[in-house]
C-alpha cells in the first residue's frame, strides 16, 4: 500500500516568510526615500536600491520554495518538482515527452549526472570466447559463510548441474552456467569456498529439466523448479541486497530495463530477440508475488525502448526521463511505491530475466550473457556473447594498455579485477581506464579538464566532451563535512550525508528514519564520485545495511 500524501499548499511558513519580506523592503524603500539626494547622487541610489530590492525579494522566494518543498517531503511527496511557488512558470522551461511515451505518465528527475566517459562499446560483436568460467561464492549476500560444496576437481558436469548450496537453504543450488570439466575448487579464509572454475566444453550440455505447466501449478512448485534450476541465486531481496526469501512472497517486483551508469551497456541489443523469455519470465514472476510486477522505462532517449520491452503484458509500466542515477532500479522503487519499514521487495535485472524464462520455456539453465567490453584503455570495444562468469583474461585478450585497471562493472560501483579473475555474477560489463598512479604538480591548482560535478572546474561550459579518466581520486580523505552535493546526486528524498554520519555513529532508529531501507550501493556510488570528503560511502552504507539485518 502506498504512503497517503497530503495536499499540498503555500503553509503559513512560507505566508509569514513573504509578509516580511514584504514589510522589510518597504521599511526599507520609505527610509531610503526620506534621505536628501539629488542629480548623479539619486540616479545612483536609487540604482542601488532596485538592485537590492530585487536581491532579497529573491533570496525571500528562495526561502519560500524550500519550505515549501520541506513541507511536501514531511508529507510523504515523492516528487518535490511538482512543488512550488510558480509551478506554471517552470512547467514552461520543461521538455516535451517523446512521441513513443504517448499519453504515459513520466517521471522526471531533476537531480543527478551523466558522467560522458570515452570509450564506450560499439555497436558490434567482437569475436571473442573464454574457455574458463566460475561461480563466485561471495557475489552472494545472506548465504551461509561456507557453502557446501557438491563437485570434486575432475568432475564433468552440464550446464545447470549443482556445483555447491547454502548450508542454511539446501534448497537453493548454485549452478554450473556452462558445462565441461571442473578444474578448480579456491578455498579463502577459513576454507570458505570462493570460487568454482569450470573447463568449457566447445559445444554446451544442458541439464534438461521436466517440462513445467505454470498454469496449473501453485507458487511452491513454482519456487520448486526456479530452485531446482540454478535460477533462484539471480533475485535479488531488497532491503539488504541479499537473496530472496523462499518462504515469503515480496510485497512487489521491480526490473530496471535500461542502465544509465557509464559506458553502461545498451539493453535494447542485449535482449534483442528475448522477448519470448521476457514475457514468460514476467508471467512467473506475477506467480510469485501478492503485488505487482513493475518495470522501468526509459523516456530520456530520443529512440523508443526495444519492442521486447514495450510489449510486455502482465506488469505495470513506468517511464523515467532523467539523469544517472535515473536507471538504477532502487531510484526507480523510490518513485513508485517505496519499501517500508518491515516491507520486502524482489529485483532481477534484464538478463537474468531472459534466463528464469529459458528455464520455463525450455526446461534448461541458459545462463547467457551479452557483456560490454568498454572504456578508454581498450584498443577495441564492443559487445561479445558469453556466459555467467567467464574468464576476464579471455574476455579483454591483450586489447589492454599499458598501465590500466580492469573493472568488473561500471567506474562507479564496480570491484577491481585481473586478468585472472572472473566475471562477477550480476555484471554484464568489463570496463579499463588508466591508472592513476602518476603525480600531478600542483595538483588540483593546475587547470586541468576532468571528469567533476565541481563547478570550480570547466565542465559545466563543455556540454557532452568525453574524458579519458584514470583511478586518480584527485585528493586525500579529509574532514566529513556538510557540503550538499549528495543531495544534488541523488535523485531521492533521503538526506545521504546525514544518513552516512548515523551510520559511523551506529544509530539505528536514525538509520531508518533517514531511508537506509531505500538504497544499495549502486545508489549512493555517484554521491561517492562527487564527495569532496572522499569518503568511502558504498562501503560505509553496507556496514550500515549489515548492521540494521543483525539488528533486525
Amino acid at each position: 500500500m502506498r504512503r497517503t500524501i497530503k495536499p499540498i499548499s503555500v503553509n503559513s511558513l512560507t505566508h509569514r516568510a513573504v509578509l516580511t519580506a514584504v514589510f522589510t523592503l518597504g521599511t526599507f524603500i520609505f527610509g531610503f526615500a526620506q534621505s536628501p539626494a539629488s542629480g548623479d547622487s539619486l540616479i545612483l541610489s536609487r540604482g542601488i536600491l532596485l538592485i537590492v530590492v530585487f536581491l532579497l525579494l529573491g533570496f525571500v522566494l528562495l526561502i519560500a520554495e524550500k519550505l515549501l518543498q520541506i513541507q511536501a517531503m514531511r508529507s510523504g511527496a515523492n516528487d518535490l518538482s511538482r512543488y512550488s511557488i510558480f509551478p506554471q512558470i517552470s512547467k514552461w522551461f520543461e521538455s516535451k515527452p517523446k512521441p513513443y511515451v504517448g499519453d504515459a505518465p513520466v517521471i522526471k528527475l531533476s537531480k543527478g549526472y551523466n558522467l560522458h566517459l570515452a570509450g564506450a562499446p560499439e555497436k558490434e560483436t567482437l569475436q571473442r570466447t573464454a574457455s574458463r568460467y566460475a561461480v563466485n561464492a561471495t557475489d552472494f549476500r545472506g548465504i551461509a559463510p561456507i557453502p557446501k560444496v557438491v563437485v570434486t576437481v575432475g568432475q564433468e558436469v552440464a550446464a545447470g548441474d549443482a556445483l555447491f548450496f547454502d548450508k542454511n537453504l539446501p534448497e537453493v543450488i548454485f549452478a554450473a552456467p556452462v558445462s565441461g570439466e571442473v578444474i578448480e575448487v579456491n578455498r579463502g579464509d577459513k576454507r570458505a569456498i570462493t570460487t568454482v572454475v569450470i573447463l568449457a566444453d566447445k559445444t554446451i550440455r544442458y541439464n534438461q529439466f521436466l517440462p513445467f505447466e505454470l498454469a496449473s501449478a501453485d507458487r511452491n512448485q513454482i519456487v520448486k523448479y526456479i530452485c531446482e534450476g540454478g535460477v533462484w541465486p539471480m533475485i535479488i531481496e531488497r532491503p539488504f541486497g541479499t537473496l530472496a526469501d523462499l518462504h515469503r512472497a515480496p510485497d512487489n517486483i521491480f526490473i530496471s530495463t535500461f542502465d544509465s551508469a557509464p559506458l553502461a551497456p545498451d539493453a535494447n541489443i542485449i535482449c534483442s530477440g528475448k522477448g519470448a523469455e521476457l514475457q514468460k519470465g514476467i508471467d512467473v514472476l506475477n506467480r510469485l508475488t501478492g503485488g505487482k510486477v513493475h518495470i522501468g522505462l526509459n523516456a530520456s532517449q530520443t529512440e523508443s525502448p526495444a519492442a521486447e520491452f514495450t510489449q510486455l503484458t502482465g506488469a505495470e509500466k513506468h517511464w523515467f526521463d532523467g539523469k544517472h542515477p535515473a536507471g538504477n532500479v532502487g531510484v526507480q522503487i523510490h518513485h513508485i511505491d517505496p519499501i517500508k519499514k518491515g516491507g520486502r521487495v524482489w529485483t532481477l535485472g534484464v538478463q537474468e530475466l531472459i534466463t528464469l524464462g529459458a528455464l520455463f520455456l525450455r526446461g534448461r539453465h541458459e545462463a547467457d550473457r551479452m557483456v560490454a567490453i568498454c572504456g578508454s584503455s581498450f584498443d577495441k570495444n564492443g559487445y561479445l556473447s558469453t556466459y555467467v562468469g567467464a574468464s576476464l583474461g579471455e574476455l579483454i585478450a591483450d586489447s589492454t594498455k599499458p598501465n590500466s585497471r580492469i573493472i568488473s562493472g561500471d567506474v562507479l560501483s564496480g570491484r577491481q579485477d585481473s586478468k585472472d579473475g572472473y566475471l562477477h555474477y550480476f555484471d554484464d560489463q568489463v570496463t579499463s581506464i588508466e591508472e592513476g598512479n602518476q603525480v600531478t604538480l600542483f595538483g588540483w591548482a593546475v587547470p586541468r579538464i576532468l571528469p567533476s560535478v565541481s563547478g570550480m572546474l570547466p565542465n559545466k561550459i563543455l556540454g557532452d566532451i568525453q574524458y579519458e579518466p584514470n583511478t586518480n581520486t584527485n585528493g586525500e580523505p579529509r574532514a566529513f563535512v556538510m557540503t550538499g552535493q549528495y543531495e544534488e546526486m541523488l535523485p531521492m528524498n533521503i538526506f545521504p550525508q546525514q544518513l552516512m554520519k548515523a551510520i559511523l555513529t551506529k544509530d539505528i532508529d536514525r538509520m531508518e528514519g533517514l531511508g537506509i531501507q531505500e538504497l544499495a550501493e549502486e545508489d549512493i556510488a555517484l554521491c561517492e564520485f562527487a564527495c569532496t570528503s572522499k569518503q568511502p560511502l558504498q562501503s560505509i552504507l553496507r556496514d550500515g545495511l549489515n548492521m540494521l539485518k543483525e539488528e533486525s
